[in-house]
């Protein structure tokens, strides 16, 4: 984004907004930066202002005021990292690419990565770096960005990989389980699903939150609470966010597997 497009006029924009494009003139224009760290931080600030528009014209799907964290970014998709061979990924609710960036360096051109967003406007801004970014436009011919919600999304072959961006403490229980369902249809025997939530966010609404709402929460955890009892093998704690967050890592097994809570994400992440 130009710095044209930061210089907003600020009758028009929250206070938040012109936090942003006030940033976007200190950061950019630096005269001891180079060029490409120039362009680079100004699509940052530009996604910032976009995602915090979306959060406030879309609360219910955004979930947040701004986008994940780096440290978020890769614990969710660490694991990932790990694995041998050609790999097939769904992305859902990649937003305005976060954790997007972190996968793209991970594949190849035998892999298959599969982005499902309902949001537009952020569908517009994932399909734009495949076109224009040069991090992303090496494996721009084996991605593929689909405008639907996850229930509606079809596919030939399940995936190796599931990473969830979506605000499930602001949906319906009902919609919850919806999504917990169409994941586990979508992953394969095996087949690692990782998302995020905020810490303690659940129990700390309800002690304050009407008794309609209150009874929502509580048959989140229960729905929640049964996936993670079954599947989880791993939860990765993320301090460095806003709000911190917990990646809930679940393996598409019967059996489940021991949890491991991992509190050391920072380090892991830097690895």
């Amino acid at each position: 984004m130009a710095f044209r497009d930061c210089n907003l006029s600020f009758g028009k924009v929250s206070l938040l907004e012109r936090h942003f494009s006030l940033g976007c003139f200190d950061l950019v224009h630096r005269p001891t930066q180079a060029g490409p760290y120039q362009i680079d931080m100004s699509r940052v600030l530009k996604e910032h202002i976009d995602f915090f528009r979306q959060f406030r014209e879309r609360f219910q799907t955004t979930g947040s005021v701004a986008p994940s964290s780096r440290f978020l970014a890769n614990a969710m998709a660490g694991p990932l990292r790990k694995h041998v061979g050609a790999k097939r990924i769904l992305e859902v609710g990649p937003g305005t690419g976060a954790v997007t960036q972190r996968i793209v360096p991970l594949l190849n051109q035998n892999d298959r990565f599969d982005l499902v967003e309902i949001n537009g406007v952020f569908a517009e801004m994932i399909e734009a770096r495949f076109e224009t970014d040069p991090r992303f436009q090496p494996v721009a011919n084996v991605s593929q960005v689909h405008v639907c919600p996850l229930q509606e999304f079809q596919t030939a072959e399940q995936y190796d990989f599931i990473v969830s961006g979506l605000p499930i403490n602001n949906f319906s229980s009902g919609l919850v389980a919806e999504l917990f369902e169409s994941f586990f249809r979508l992953l394969k025997p095996d087949g690692v699903l990782s998302y995020f939530e905020y810490m303690y966010v659940r129990p700390a609404r309800r002690l304050v939150a009407p008794a309609k709402e209150s009874r929502r929460l509580k048959k989140l955890d229960e729905i929640v609470n049964d996936y993670c009892s079954r599947f989880r093998f791993r939860r990765s704690w993320v301090f460095v966010n806003f709000p911190p967050a917990w990646v809930q890592h679940l393996r598409n097994t019967n059996g489940g597997a021991a949890e491991t809570n991992e509190k050391s994400v920072i380090a892991e992440s830097r690895r």
